[in-house]
């Protein structure tokens, strides 16, 4: 398939501008730019869809331009529901800084970077009214879907400007660097064709735009959300276990579909796991898939490894050879019962309320249900001691076939 038509097939095209697009994308070599405010110092998983995009026009021979907006962030792109929280110049700086390493490192350093405060800092309020805000109908502004959406609640101006100041960005990437095409998520969409609209009327010049589906859950929250909580792509903060038990449980009405957007296997790669899945969903052959694909391309097979190995191990319960470290990772917000005396099995179950009476405690460890760092215990008078910890520092307690009890030794 060529670009577009592939495109097409895994779902990433909602809105396009022009039927041109197809050609520009199939047979020619263009200049084309995504771009993301420092809201955070790392992006997240939903990002990382649209980096992905980008990432496959890369491959096929066009140029990528990475904005992060040093001046948008300034101001916050306006939200369905509410104004954005202001945030600070330094935070605005560090979160480039995060990004900005994150972009080079997903494109393997082949991407330019650009910052849109590097040409928006010296443009004064009179000269962006005259040379901008001129040419863009307020009519034309108040029929984009986010601000009618905003009108009923309320919006400030700031706000109201923020589809100036990104089309600006894309005129002004039009003049620099003859970057011809935006792609970003369908929430863009309003900015974009502002941005096409200013270079029509500035320069007598034609420019394009498409927009990709917003990827969500089965349930339509976004997709990269739990509980409230981005899965973020620096692994400092979503540990590539984490990501991986995330994808890993990924619904199986949906999994097909993430292939497709996040991965870079062949369609007929992906028809073969399709097959595979439809036929033995208990192997989870498409999830697995899934997530090695993710977390190779974002932290390496290295890491891809050690997510697998520390998952494998707590669902075998052979966790003996799991470190300190791993074990911080995989219990990271579970709560750690502390153990600083030697304890009969029975009492420990019982002090650290794993059991609810002894006699329970004692039905669980004659029935061979209990284990210590992945060895049953069935010896009723067994003492429980720092020297059964990990590293000497933690004890993996387990109860039945899924329930852990996370112990740490003082």
């Amino acid at each position: 398939m060529k670009l577009y038509d592939e495109l097409v097939w895994r779902g990433l095209i909602k809105d396009e501008s022009s039927p041109e697009i197809k050609e520009i994308l199939n047979d020619k070599k263009i200049t084309f730019y995504w771009g993301t405010d420092p809201t955070a110092d790392s992006l997240h998983l939903g990002h990382y869809s649209s980096l992905v995009t980008a990432k496959r026009l890369a491959k096929a021979g066009h140029h990528p331009i990475l904005l992060v907006g040093g001046a948008t962030g300034l101001i916050g792109d306006p939200r369905p529901t509410a104004e954005r929280e202001i945030i600070s110049k330094e935070e605005v700086e560090k979160n480039i800084s995060g990004i900005q390493k994150q972009v080079s490192d997903i494109f393997d350093g082949k991407a330019e970077l650009v910052n849109n405060y590097d040409w928006t800092k010296d443009i004064s309020f009179l000269d962006f009214l005259r040379d901008t805000g001129k040419y863009i109908n307020v009519n034309y502004m108040l029929n984009k879907d986010i601000i009618q959406r905003r009108l009923e609640t309320g919006i400030t101006f700031a706000e109201f400007a923020y589809t100036l100041i990104q089309g600006n960005d894309f005129l002004e990437l039009y003049k620099r660097k003859n970057c011809v095409l935006q792609c970003e998520g369908s929430d863009q969409w309003g900015n974009i064709t502002t941005g096409i609209e200013l270079i029509k009327k500035k320069l007598g010049k034609e420019a394009y735009g498409f927009t990709m589906p917003l990827i969500l859950d089965k349930f339509g929250n976004k997709f990269g959300k739990s509980e409230g909580n981005a899965l973020w792509l620096d692994k400092n903060k979503t540990s590539s276990y984490e990501l991986y038990q995330y994808l890993i449980n990924t619904d199986d009405s949906m999994v097909i579909h993430y292939l497709k957007v996040f991965t870079f296997l062949s369609r007929e790669e992906i028809e073969k796991i399709e097959k595979e899945q439809i036929e033995q969903p208990e192997l989870r052959v498409a999830q697995k898939a899934l997530a090695h694909e993710i977390i190779k391309d974002l932290h390496g097979e290295e890491e891809y490894q050690k997510a697998l190995k520390m998952s494998e191990a707590l669902f075998s319960g052979d966790v003996k050879d799991l470190t300190v470290k791993d074990i911080d990772l995989i219990f990271k917000e579970a709560e750690k019962k502390e153990l600083d005396e030697e304890l009969n099995i029975v009492d420990l179950l019982v002090v650290k309320q794993i059991c609810s009476s002894k006699r329970e405690a004692r039905e669980f460890v004659s029935g061979g249900t209990i284990s210590i760092n992945g060895d049953k215990v069935t010896d009723l008078e067994k003492v429980i001691s720092k020297k059964d910890a990990i590293e000497g520092k933690y004890i993996i307690l387990r109860r039945g076939k899924k329930k852990y009890f996370l112990i740490e030794c003082k």
